[in-house]
């Protein structure tokens, strides 16, 4: 499988005249996004995100990748989820715009730093910016009961709980409530429920900030809830996690840890095209 794409057209907003805009629309591990060459103030692109990623009357999707040139890398990549809000990051994002430049090595600009990427074939790994601001245990008062929640910024702030029957919780309102937690004032956090399969294994379920609801898979959030399994695990040294998403597909963690520490941290996929598209 082939996964070269033909760019979009470059478009430009202006006041009064909103112009067509041709994108390819793509799905990374059951995350699904908009992608396309456009140009435009802050307040347009996340107008144009609500409205293309709206599942009953737009594209559907759930955010927008805007591209634009860029001077320190292959591209830049903004990110706009669904209700408009523009994200530092993206792990699954990076992964299908790195399909979409057609290029066996790309290199993305975006808020959180550059995304070093590998394609081959419709599998793509991209290299995370170092993580950072780890915290273990946070005691989060939720609905009258007190949860244990670790934290840790992959890109995007994080918050990961380790839970038994997984498939039984309530994502949607869970996730909702620690989300808009004060703790994670002013910013919020995504919210990611993970249970241990094996060592090298974990099961992992994410509501998302700026979707706000769950999404079939999280690569960032993927990337967070293996860390955090790892260094709860007391396992340093070079690891490799598998994490089973929403949507039946695994993605690889690769990392290092040391000295409390993680380094060279790669997340690997499938991609795929779903279609090309004008809106």
């Amino acid at each position: 499988m082939t996964l070269f794409v033909k760019r979009s057209s470059l478009v430009f907003f202006s006041q009064n005249n909103m112009k067509k805009i041709v994108f390819t629309k793509m799905v990374a591990t059951g995350n699904d996004f908009v992608v396309s060459y456009i140009k435009g103030s802050s307040a347009e692109l996340r107008k144009l995100a609500k409205a293309t990623c709206d599942r009953k009357f737009g594209v559907g999707a759930d955010g927008l990748l805007a591209l634009e040139k860029s001077r320190v890398a292959d591209v830049r990549m903004r990110v706009f989820n669904a209700d408009g809000s523009e994200a530092e990051m993206c792990g699954n994002g990076a992964r299908c715009i790195a399909a979409f430049i057609g290029k066996p090595e790309v290199r993305i600009q975006t808020l959180a730093g550059i995304i070093e990427s590998k394609v081959k074939r419709d599998i793509v790994k991209i290299k995370l910016t170092n993580p950072s601001c780890l915290k273990l245990e946070l005691p989060i008062r939720i609905s009258n009961r007190t949860l244990r929640v670790n934290f840790i910024n992959t890109g995007v702030p994080h918050a990961v709980i380790f839970v038994e029957g997984l498939d039984k919780i309530d994502v949607k309102n869970l996730g909702r409530q620690i989300r808009f937690h004060k703790q994670f004032a002013p910013a919020g956090t995504n919210v990611n429920f993970v249970e241990v399969l094996k060592r090298d294994s974990i099961k992992v379920r994410t509501y998302e900030r700026g979707v706000e609801d769950e999404t079939l898979a999280c690569g960032t959030g993927s990337v967070a809830s293996a860390l955090i399994t790892s260094y709860m695990l007391q396992a340093p040294g070079q690891k490799m996690i598998n994490v089973l998403t929403k949507s039946g597909e695994v993605l690889k963690v690769s990392f290092r840890e040391s000295d409390n520490k993680f380094k060279e941290v790669w997340l690997e996929g499938k991609v795929k095209v779903v279609f090309n598209g004008a809106f």
